[in-house]
């Protein structure tokens, strides 16, 4: 029985949907926030595939912040599916945090998340991020031109890689949620499985390895996780690629580079689970994963949208 903290009618609990572009930092805010990585980063865009929550608490309230892959206009069928998510997360959030990467601006697909918000009725706070990049005149300008939308309730200004001005807008998110008792226990910092953080932790080892086109034809799954007496885990991954030509360069010039991937992300998982761990790669082509309704299943995505 995992214990929750009892209601005494003082807490308060509640979700918030971090949305945006893709690669305007919503994973390394929530993780900055949560203060442990719960969700994967990279410099490229797309790099969150799937729903992630993260469990922060400040005083009397839990907040459970939905990191959602970024908004984007959808060309494949995970795409769709992708997108379809994060605004379905935004239906039921009791609060939407709208990241902008503030030297970037408002980009194509900014702007087309500020006319559906706008089309739908729908509030939200907005987020100004990497403030640290661009001159305060142009940070103030845009603030400016973004209120006039009328959509905000409420402007931040942050550097969610350094952490300025983080913890006031979690203060204030904070503050903002119903109360209510508490969904998760207190020490709990995510809802996602061992199993598939560990995956998404290889997946992100690939990205950082890898260039261009070739990450976003790649899936890694857990097939096995099995703990030993000595207290360390035996994990096995399969990274599935969609060409026998994308294996060839995933294990590299005589397997450098799956050695690569797997040291950096074996060094990882032992701090995260703060014991030794044991982790075996294969690599498999499987052509049209993709199209596996197991995958979307497993992702939460909606094989269908």
């Amino acid at each position: 029985m995992i214990d929750i903290k009892e209601y005494s009618g003082k807490e308060k609990c509640g979700f918030v949907a971090v949305v945006g572009s893709p690669n305007v930092g919503k994973s390394t805010l929530i993780n900055n926030i949560i203060g442990s990585k719960i969700t994967i980063v990279s410099p490229k865009v797309q790099t969150t595939r799937t729903r992630v929550r993260g469990i922060g608490i400040h005083e009397d309230s839990q907040v459970i912040f939905v990191d959602t892959p970024g908004i984007f206009t959808p060309k494949k069928r995970l795409d769709r599916a992708m997108v379809a998510m994060a605004w379905g997360e935004t239906a039921d959030a009791d609060k939407i945090v709208f990241l902008i990467d503030a030297k970037r601006g408002v980009d194509k697909d900014s702007q087309g998340i500020i006319d559906r918000l706008q089309k739908s009725k729908q509030k939200a706070v907005l987020v100004l991020n990497k403030i640290d990049l661009i001159p305060r005149d142009k940070l103030l300008s845009l603030a400016e031109k973004l209120n006039k939308t009328e959509i905000f309730t409420d402007v931040f200004m942050i550097s969610a890689l350094k952490g300025d001005g983080v913890q006031k807008l979690f203060t204030f998110l904070a503050n903002k949620m119903p109360n209510g008792q508490w969904m998760f226990p207190e020490d709990q910092i995510s809802d996602m499985p061992m199993r598939l953080l560990s995956a998404e932790i290889t997946r992100e080892k690939i990205f950082h390895q890898l260039h261009e086109e070739l990450p976003y034809a790649i899936t890694v799954e857990t097939e096995s996780w099995e703990e030993k007496k000595n207290g360390s885990v035996h994990i096995k991954q399969t990274i599935y690629v969609q060409r026998e030509s994308q294996k060839k360069i995933v294990i590299g010039k005589k397997g450098s580079r799956i050695k690569t991937i797997g040291s950096d992300s074996r060094v990882e998982l032992e701090e995260m689970l703060e014991t030794r761990v044991h982790l075996f790669l294969f690599v498999k082509v499987r052509e049209h994963w993709g199209d596996d309704r197991a995958r979307y299943t497993d992702w939460g995505l909606d094989f269908n949208a």
